[in-house]
């Protein structure tokens, strides 16, 4: 017989949410959490903006803690990380003990917790200064006066303007704005290259960075540190250079995709494997596949899962407005009537997923319902339209390994973007359960957070079949596209719903064709 999963803890960041308690309420009404983005100065975009407050985390960090790792924490690490720790921290506190549990598990316990996009906010903010940090160093290479070839080639004396007959246009001989930016740009770097003085630089430089750790290791290395540095202060100083371009931010490497999983599992001491699934919009549902894949096998007992999403940035909204996948036009876009569009958002969510008898045996009570399985595909088709197969695949799959079949099956919560998409993801529920089944879709509430969605689309789940209800969405009966009602009538609208006491399944759909399908079900009382 399979080892049984359960969920033993979790926490969410969303917009209007900043935790588990506030996204539970929030879910009691069928308004919708979006607001204006307004990032491109004023715009048309609706976003998802979580709710969150670094500083609710403080006291939890520094009792355990020194009190400069909470300054690290806050100074160094990108929205993703920062949603991710609040997320995990909440995780732990639904059923005590639980941080002492994966710590003594060892190797027992894992983090899997994902991105759907990563820390796009740092990578931006430092591709920016250092754009800017370049063309102000060539500039000052290319003046006349740190420059003796320039010098010459404007004499016009031994032969060197048949030896640089390739330079480029002279900015002042350009009249167009535009054009002369460019102009600047590319006169400015055509001749920092041709420098001499800069290469007389960077032999000095080099020879300050030949310096090595001479004695005891450590502290031979913070004195060779310390050196270089008061070197190259003084080198800049007699050149009167400016910052060089290579001076970028330590914090792009401290914020790529393993950045959260990594920091849950310093924080929480948890010494197994500790790694970023990513799959778009999939991620979660990947992430619990896996633990539940690890638990199964015993190469766990408890596995931390998640996914975690930067607030809206002006890269992404506009990289989904071109792709014509998101609403614009100042409404909100609900999934199953008009659609025109999807709404960008951020945040995280987060759970404690465990062996169901070894967490019982420890005092733990399961939240919500149990994962009894996951079923995973790849339409290998197009990159983000998806194809009928591929999530049918995923569908059956999960619910053979469940064990069930379509007449168990009570509700269902879809992937809907309130795209096109939505009536063909319709139809390909309607081919593989054909049954009266109660229908929910959520992105209309909270807006599509690229990894975190579909956590936070299954933790609704979950609360309602903890509550006795399924929660109420932005759906009015009357805005249901005609299309989509030909094919399926019973949605979950703008009032809760009774449950039905069967399965519950669980729908995403990620970008690339990745699909990710949960099928659970209800906890009855003797579990508890």
């Amino acid at each position: 017989m399979p080892v049984r999963v359960g969920v033993f803890g979790w926490g969410i960041v969303a917009p209007k949410s900043p935790n588990i308690d506030a996204f539970k309420a929030n879910l009691a009404s069928s308004d919708s959490w979006l607001t204006p983005f307004d990032g491109f100065g004023p715009d048309n975009f609706l976003v998802g903006c979580p709710e969150f407050q670094f500083g609710d985390y403080q006291d939890w960090i520094r009792q355990r803690f020194a009190p400069r790792l909470y300054q690290k924490l806050k100074e160094k690490m990108d929205t993703p990380a920062q949603y991710a720790i609040g997320a995990f921290i909440q995780s732990l506190a639904q059923n005590p003990g639980m941080e002492e549990v994966l710590q003594r598990l060892g190797s027992q316990a894992h983090v899997y917790v994902g991105t759907g996009v990563g820390a796009i906010g740092t990578i931006y903010d430092e591709s920016i200064k250092q754009f800017f940090t370049q063309r102000r160093w060539n500039r000052f290479w290319a003046a006349p006066e740190h420059n003796s070839e320039l010098r010459a080639w404007l004499d016009g004396g031994d032969g060197s303007r048949d030896k640089y007959a390739d330079a480029p246009r002279c900015p002042e001989s350009v009249s167009d704005p535009d054009e002369a930016e460019k102009a600047c740009g590319e006169w400015w770097a055509y001749w920092s290259w041709r420098s001499p003085e800069l290469q007389q630089y960077l032999r000095e430089l080099a020879e300050i960075d030949s310096l090595s750790i001479e004695g005891d290791v450590e502290t031979g290395k913070l004195n060779t540190i310390r050196e270089k540095e008061k070197r190259h202060g003084r080198l800049r100083q007699k050149w009167n250079a400016p910052e060089p371009p290579w001076n970028v931010s330590a914090n792009v490497i401290w914020n790529i995709h393993n950045t959260p999983a990594s920091q849950i599992s310093i924080l929480g001491k948890i010494n197994g494997m500790a790694f970023a699934p990513v799959a778009a919009c999939s991620t979660f549902g990947v992430a619990l596949y896996l633990a539940i894949r690890a638990i199964q096998n015993g190469e766990a007992k408890a596995v931390v899962v998640g996914a975690t999403d930067p607030p809206p940035h002006p890269l992404l909204v506009g990289a989904f407005y071109n792709a014509r996948v998101i609403s614009a036009d100042k409404s909100v876009s609900i999934p199953l009537t008009r659609l025109q569009g999807t709404h960008v958002a951020g945040g995280s969510v987060v759970w404690i997923v465990g062996d169901w008898d070894y967490m019982k045996a420890e005092g733990f009570k399961p939240l919500g319902m149990e994962p009894v399985s996951v079923g995973v595909s790849s339409d290998a088709e197009h990159i983000i339209t998806p194809s009928l197969e591929g999530p049918r695949l995923a569908m059956m799959d999960a619910l053979s390994e469940a064990g069930a079949s379509e007449q168990d099956v009570g509700t269902w919560d879809l992937h809907a973007t309130a795209t096109p998409g939505d009536y063909a993801e319709v139809a390909t529920l309607k081919s593989v359960v054909r049954q009266p089944v109660l229908v929910t879709a959520r992105k209309g509430t909270f807006g599509h957070g690229m990894g975190a969605g579909g956590g936070w689309e299954l933790t609704a789940q979950y609360l309602g079949y903890e509550a006795g209800e399924v929660f109420p969405t932005p759906l009015k009966p009357g805005e249901l596209n005609a299309a989509i009602a030909h094919l399926h009538k019973d949605f979950v609208f703008d009032a809760a719903c009774a449950l039905p006491g069967r399965l519950a399944g669980k729908l995403s759909m990620g970008i690339g064709g990745i699909n990710a399908c949960v099928i659970s079900r209800p906890i009855t009382e003797a579990d508890k």
